[in-house]
C-alpha cells in the first residue's frame, strides 16, 4: 500500500474503532509485513472494521493472541491485522446448562478458570500455552483429550462471525439438540480465517471428574505401540485420553489417562495396568509435555508436522516416519492422540530442506494409504519452499466454492489456506 492509500485507510478505520495503529516487525503474518493493526472491542465494532476495510480494498488477517500466525502459508497479502485480543470475556456461563458463551479473543486457560469455579471444564486441551478461543478454533487444534470427548467440532454449539463485507452472522445457538439447517458453524472450524472472522462461541461444557490418573508404560517398536493404543482403546476401561510419545534417543511411551469417581478410577487403573502389561506405572500427573505440541518445546522452533491416519495405521505411520528421519539423518519428536490416529511430529531448526522434505514425502504416502493425510503445520521458510505443506487435498474443488460464497473478492488471509485459498 502507498502512504496515501494507508493514511486513506487507516482515517476510515479510526472511524470504525478507537484502536487502530500502524504495524510493526512484530506485525508481520509469517514474514508478510502488515500496514495496519485494528483492535475491536466488540462483534458490533469488528463488523465496523470489516465494512471500512472492505470499503479500502484491504486484506485481513484475524489474529487471537498471535501464537500460530505462522501456519500453514503466508498469505499473500496481509494490510490489515483485526486484533481480537480486546475481546477478552467470557460473556456468559450458564453452569446449570452446562454452557459457555464466550468472546474469540478469550485466553482458553480463563475460559478454563471461569467455568472451573464450577466444577466444570471445556474439553479442549491447550496444546499451544497463551492460545485464545479464536485461533483454537481457526486451526481446529486438539490433544489426546479428544479420544474422550471428541474435537471443538463436538463442543461447538453456536457461533458469531464477521463475513468480509462487513456482515455479522450467527450458526447454531444455546442449545445442544439445535438441529435445524446445516451446522454451518462447524465450517469455521479449522478454515484458518479464511472464510470469516470469529468473535464468539458457544460450547458445551463437561463435569470435570472427581479423580484422575494417569498410566504410562514404554515401549520399544512401533507394533508395541500400536498393539498397546489398541489394547487400550478397545477394552473397557474408557479412557479420557490416550497420548503417544516417541524421542529420537531412547523408547517411546503410550499414555491413558482415566477420569471419574475415585472408586471407578481406581478400579480402571489396576484393569489398565494388567492390561498394558510390565513396566506400566499409575501417577496423580501427566507426564512432562503432556498434550502439547512437541515443536512447543523448544524456543528455537523448527517443523511442526500433523499425521493423521485410521487407527489401524499407527503401526505403520509411526514406523514410517520414524525410518523416514532416520535415514534422512534428522531428529524426530512424535507426540499425540494415538488413539484417535492424530500425531504431530517436530523436527529441528537446522534440519536441512531436502531431508525435511524427504520425511514428509515417504511418511505423507504412508498416511495416505491409512486413510488419513500429512500437514506441515509450520517451518522455517527455506523448508516451505521445498515442501508441499497440504499435500493432496481430495474435496479441493468443494472448498474453493465455499471460499467463493464466503470471500468472492479474496481479502480474508489470502493464500494461507490450501490450495492458495
Amino acid at each position: 500500500m502507498t502512504t496515501v492509500s494507508i493514511d486513506s485507510a487507516r482515517a476510515s478505520l479510526s472511524s470504525a474503532c478507537s484502536d487502530v495503529a500502524e504495524g510493526t516487525p512484530a506485525d508481520a503474518v509469517d514474514g508478510v509485513p502488515v500496514a495496519l493493526v485494528a483492535r475491536p472491542a466488540s462483534t458490533a465494532e469488528t463488523g465496523e472494521v470489516m465494512r471500512a476495510a472492505a470499503a479500502s480494498g484491504l486484506t485481513v488477517v484475524a489474529r487471537g493472541r498471535g501464537t500460530k500466525t505462522a501456519w500453514g502459508r503466508p498469505p499473500e497479502r496481509a494490510d490489515l491485522v483485526v486484533d481480537l485480543s480486546r475481546m477478552s470475556a467470557v460473556l456468559d456461563h450458564a453452569a446449570g446448562d452446562l454452557i459457555v458463551d464466550t468472546q474469540a479473543g478469550a485466553l482458553l486457560a480463563d475460559v478454563q478458570r471461569t467455568v472451573g469455579t464450577a466444577g466444570q471444564r471445556l474439553a479442549l486441551d491447550e496444546v499451544v500455552p497463551g492460545s485464545s478461543i479464536g485461533g483454537t478454533l481457526a486451526t481446529n487444534t486438539s490433544g489426546p483429550g479428544r479420544v474422550g470427548v471428541g474435537t471443538a467440532r463436538d463442543l461447538l454449539i453456536g457461533c458469531t462471525v464477521v463475513r468480509a463485507d462487513g456482515v455479522v452472522a450467527k450458526a447454531g445457538g444455546r442449545v445442544v439438540k439445535n438441529v435445524a439447517g446445516y451446522d454451518l458453524g462447524k465450517l469455521f472450524i479449522g478454515s484458518y480465517g479464511t472464510l470469516a472472522v470469529l468473535t464468539e462461541a458457544v460450547f458445551r461444557l463437561h463435569p470435570v471428574p472427581p479423580a484422575r490418573r494417569v498410566v504410562t508404560v514404554p515401549f520399544d517398536t512401533a507394533a508395541d505401540a500400536g498393539r498397546l493404543v489398541q489394547a487400550v482403546v478397545h477394552a473397557q476401561v474408557v479412557p479420557a485420553a490416550v497420548e503417544v510419545e516417541w524421542r529420537p534417543d531412547g523408547p517411546g511411551t503410550v499414555g491413558v489417562q482415566l477420569g471419574g469417581t475415585a472408586a471407578g478410577v481406581e478400579s480402571r487403573v489396576a484393569a489398565t495396568l494388567q492390561l498394558l502389561g510390565a513396566g506400566a506405572t499409575a501417577a496423580e500427573e501427566p507426564p512432562p509435555g503432556w498434550g502439547v505440541l512437541p515443536w512447543r518445546d523448544t524456543a528455537e522452533r523448527g517443523t511442526g508436522l500433523k499425521l493423521t491416519c485410521a487407527l489401524s495405521g499407527l503401526t505403520a505411520v509411526l514406523d514410517a516416519a520414524r525410518r523416514a528421519a532416520a535415514d534422512a539423518g534428522v531428529r524426530l519428536t512424535l507426540r499425540g492422540s494415538g488413539g484417535a490416529g492424530v500425531l504431530y511430529g517436530a523436527l529441528p531448526a537446522d534440519a536441512p530442506a531436502g531431508a525435511v522434505a524427504a520425511v514428509v514425502d515417504r511418511t505423507r504416502t504412508v498416511c495416505g494409504e491409512h486413510g488419513g493425510a500429512l500437514v506441515v503445520v509450520e517451518a522455517p521458510a527455506p523448508v516451505l519452499a521445498a515442501v508441499d505443506v497440504w499435500g493432496p487435498v481430495p474435496a479441493i474443488d468443494l472448498m474453493r466454492r465455499v471460499k467463493e460464497r464466503f470471500d468472492p473478492e479474496r481479502r480474508l488471509a489470502p493464500g494461507r489456506f490450501v490450495g492458495g485459498i
